[in-house]
């Protein structure tokens, strides 16, 4: 049941949480692990789950019910105090959601299409999961690092599968292989799991970022840095990086593309929050590089950082392969629904009171639960 809030918080008491299936296609996480769901069932917490929600994530019904799970039908999961899912609702889900609930989902807040503007009308209270602020306080709730690390990981591996060469040097009686050149364009958090992941691997790695805070972090993974002088800084806030402008970007693709065309692998990882992904691969650099190159991008879901990209497909062009998967954690559900859950968990950790076993309280005081507040009580908190 929820109650009346003061003006600084929002209280509900022993409230039910839910987890339905996602519904998206291609989908294959579940918002909440068995692990996650014990933590939080010591604490008097009682849970709804959709039938085969965690199926494809390698968690079985059965592993949900030993947790004294209530296994429910997708209505009344959605019908809960707490709803907590990975993507944002279909209208479908939202219908069935009820007045006075809290919505714990992956929001799109830069999507523009109404969401917010429904879930305020309806009553419906939700936190976007990727506003949470990135401060050292916030870490084990950063939803976007966690899916960003099995991303980078997922990424090198896909490059290799489909790489005709070798990756590391190799020595046989038949003759020997030279490493593979392999250049990541990004260095966030998916970008250096991804240069870790390749020098594990055994390629030569050389990455490039327009934030020049970031090369010391390059260099301690083992990989070269990737100077370029394109005119001005590219640090935005929070540490994300910033869209440059139109006169850098040019100075940017000329001095990448004779270096690109010496590149075996190519793993780019370049997105501007709410913003299309910046061009980073030109056609002309595509073409120069050799018969069986592998380019990955990782911001096809957002335009690509190459213009030959086709989000959701692996495609060859100019006998290059360009691999265009849209969402890697998903290609590694059982990993990427355990991080995501305890994202979820230490989140709910700062609503718990130890004077209130099992009651939720939005602490509007505290800056993480603020920011990733995107509508409370019928507005729209969110600013673009």
């Amino acid at each position: 049941m929820t109650t009346l809030p003061p003006a600084t918080q929002h209280q509900m008491n022993q409230p039910i949480l839910g987890v339905p299936k996602e519904t998206r296609e291609g989908e294959t996480r579940v918002a909440m692990t068995p692990d996650s769901i014990k933590k939080l069932a010591k604490k008097g917490f009682k849970f709804r789950v959709e039938r085969g929600a965690g199926v494809a994530a390698g968690f079985p019904d059965s592993d949900f019910a030993i947790e004294g799970v209530e296994l429910v039908e997708a209505a009344a999961a959605l019908a809960s105090d707490v709803v907590i899912k990975i993507n944002r609702p279909t209208s479908d889900e939202l219908a069935r959601m009820k007045r006075g609930s809290l919505l714990i989902c992956m929001v799109e807040p830069f999507a523009r299409d109404g969401l917010m503007e429904k879930l305020a009308e309806a009553g419906i209270n939700a936190m976007g999961m990727e506003l949470i602020p990135r401060t050292s306080r916030a870490q084990s709730m950063d939803v976007l690092s966690s899916q960003a690390n099995i991303a980078g990981y997922r990424a090198v591996l896909e490059a290799a599968a489909r790489y005709p060469r070798f990756f590391p040097m190799m020595m046989t009686s038949a003759g020997s292989a030279k490493p593979a050149r392999l250049i990541v364009l990004g260095a966030g958090v998916a970008g250096l799991q991804a240069i870790g992941t390749a020098r594990r691997l055994g390629c030569q790695v050389e990455a490039y970022d327009v934030r020049a805070e970031v090369k010391e972090q390059i260099l301690s993974l083992g990989a070269k840095f990737i100077e370029l002088d394109v005119g001005e800084e590219g640090t935005g806030a929070g540490g994300y990086a910033k869209e440059l402008s139109e006169e850098a970007k040019r100075r940017q693709q000329q001095a990448l593309t004779e270096k690109l065309k010496k590149a075996d692998i190519i793993i780019t990882t370049a997105n501007i929050p709410g913003r299309k992904a910046p061009v980073l691969i030109t056609e002309e650099a595509v073409r120069g590089m050799r018969a069986g190159s592998v380019i990955v991008d990782m911001a096809a879901a957002t335009g690509g950082n190459c213009p030959l990209t086709e989000a959701g497909k692996t495609v060859v062009k100019h006998g290059v392969t360009l691999i265009g998967i849209t969402q890697f954690p998903t290609l590694m559900p059982s990993d990427s629904s355990s991080f995501y859950g305890r994202n979820v968990f230490n989140l709910l950790g700062l609503m718990l009171d130890d004077k209130n076993p099992s009651t939720l309280t939005l602490k509007l005081e505290d800056d993480i639960i603020a920011a990733s507040l995107v509508t409370l009580q019928g507005q729209v908190r969110f600013k673009q």
